[in-house]
């Protein structure tokens, strides 16, 4: 079907995400070769340079391969790995002194910390599947493995999460240099190639000994910024299909909340600051911030619904023990609004999750082989129909989780289940919240106005605080009359106050980042647990 220009079966929405994964955590070459597959059938979900070869970035995060690192590390730089270990990839310099420098400072610092460096390997790669653009800004690629002197695994994460916030604070400055992964449960392949170049790059993701029980995969769209080698996701938790359109907030509140943050696990927070970049992508800062609250102590669930909460507010059949977890966590954390379709993984658990909107598809298959294929659209690999157990959707403010270690898929009412009944939230609300309820003109503790005021009085009044007769006739009017706010377009059609010929109120100095656009459009009667009608108006 055709009309006029617009083809429907050429609409794409950008980017593509997914994950794969073994409900029963069984890790097989096959897994990473279907993740790579289905990615690739999304390719058509990213940007492509001029060269042709050159993509706006594309990658895997998966589970640790513990058969494959310990071979190569013995093969390549003859490293005999001990039973616990981490592994990184590191992005570093081309030149070779600048990268050795690097290398240098690098390896002090984890001195420092009490941290062992094993050695470096760098990771073999073919730059002829490039295009001329990737090849002209691509860095070197090493992994670092390092082991532990303390033997209590549940601390690493946070050793780990300290010594990688130290040494990229000390190499802030340095070309070239970003870490993409630094863990004891996941690594990361990322860059600026095409997805079905991706083990054509990365000659290492064909070994048949390189295995993963689960793996998140992503196809990037740049939308805000320029593509870039570290901004290829999958970052070091999750990838992400949208955008944040209160980015500017989270991240000012991030660093307002900083001096509140208290870890056990991390220790002097002002060490590590800031928590969250302002130079990267806002996926990159919601990954951030999903990984400071995970490495300090929440559990990985908790985090997320702190961080991409679903519409509770007006939802009056829900659950009070629910109510009473959404807000006691919301005093502590404001929502990063999307359009966001999330999919993350910690190594053991993988995730999937669409911000209270569900503006960007998720649809996921569970085949008889118990891998479970979750993607930005269906059929992104060749599997049978007889082999479908089931299949689906994640709608708006959902979860779907896999737990790999306990074998159990967990739907949003299971994942919803375990949040309310972590912590006693409703009696922390009822001891400790302050709420500001009833007739304020009767508090004690608030300034009485005057009963009345004059006509010369409220027209001085008027004049001061610049109140025009649009304002009085369109918006204060419906106010008195009706108890309604007024209807009103998100626009603004008037010159900007810095501009305007006219005295403008302080306020109007300031002006709001928000998308005023949506596609598919929102229908506010249907969404209304989700917004008002004015808002869409």
């Amino acid at each position: 079907m055709r009309m006029g220009l617009y083809r429907p079966e050429e609409f794409r929405d950008n980017c593509g995400f997914g994950l794969i994964a073994h409900l029963h955590g069984e890790a097989s070459p096959r897994l990473l070769a279907t993740a790579i597959e289905s990615l690739t059938c999304m390719t058509h979900r990213g940007g492509i340079a001029p060269d042709g070869k050159t993509g706006d970035g594309c990658g895997l995060l998966f589970s640790k391969p513990d058969t494959f690192l310990r071979h190569v590390a013995e093969q390549d730089i003859g490293l005999v790995l001990p039973a616990d270990y981490a592994v990184g990839m590191i992005f570093l310099s081309r030149d070779e002194a600048l990268r050795s420098e690097q290398q240098q400072r690098v390896a002090s610092i984890i001195e420092q910390q009490g941290v062992s460096l094993l050695g470096w390997r760098e990771v073999p790669n073919d730059t002829s599947v490039l295009g001329e653009i990737a090849v002209g800004n691509m860095p070197s690629i090493f992994q670092l493995f390092l082991g532990f002197a303390s033997l209590a695994d549940d601390a690493h994460d946070a050793e780990l999460f300290t010594l990688r916030r130290l040494i990229e604070k000390a190499l802030a400055d340095e070309p070239d240099f970003y870490i993409c992964s630094l863990s004891t449960q996941v690594i990361s392949y990322k860059g600026l190639m095409m997805p079905v170049d991706l083990i054509g790059f990365y000659p290492d993701l064909g070994d048949p000994k390189m295995a993963a029980s689960i793996c998140v995969f992503h196809q990037r769209f740049s939308t805000n910024t320029l593509p870039q080698w570290p901004l290829a996701q999958p970052f070091r938790m999750l990838a992400h299909n949208g955008e944040i359109n209160t980015i500017v907030g989270n991240r000012n509140w991030s660093d307002a909340r900083r001096t509140k943050f208290l870890s056990s696990a991390l220790g002097d927070i002002e060490a590590i600051a800031p928590l969250v970049n302002r130079v990267g992508s806002d996926s990159s800062s919601l990954d951030n911030m999903l990984e400071v609250l995970t490495v300090g102590g929440i559990d990985l669930y908790r985090a997320a619904r702190m961080l991409v909460p679903p519409a509770w507010q007006n939802v009056e059949t829900m659950d009070a023990d629910l109510r009473a977890f959404y807000e006691y966590n919301s005093m502590h954390m404001e929502p990063w609004d999307g359009p966001a379709g999330l999919v993350l993984t910690d190594g053991r658990q993988a995730v999937c999750m669409l911000d209270r909107n569900g503006l960007r598809p998720a649809r996921y298959v569970i085949t008889k082989d118990n891998f479970i294929t979750l993607a930005s659209e269906i059929g992104t690999y060749n599997y049978a129909p007889e082999d479908v157990v089931e299949k689906g959707r994640v709608g708006p403010g959902q979860m779907l989780a896999v737990d790999t270690v306990a074998g159990e898929l967990l739907h949003t009412a299971d994942i919803d289940a375990k949040l309310k009944q972590g912590k006693p939230y409703k009696n922390w609300l009822q001891d400790h919240a302050i709420r500001i309820e009833g007739d304020l003109g009767q508090s004690a503790l608030l300034a009485q106005g005057p009963a009345e005021i004059g006509r010369d009085n409220l027209r001085a009044a008027m004049k001061m605080y610049q109140v025009s007769f649009e304002e009085r006739d369109q918006i204060i009017r419906p106010l008195a009359e009706a108890g309604q706010e007024a209807t009103g377009s998100m626009g603004d059609d008037t010159p900007m106050a810095v501009l305007s010929k006219k005295r403008r109120p302080l306020y109007d100095y300031f002006r709001q980042q928000f998308a005023q656009v949506t596609n598919p459009p929102i229908d506010p009667l249907r969404e209304s647990i989700v917004m008002s009608l004015e808002t869409c108006i």
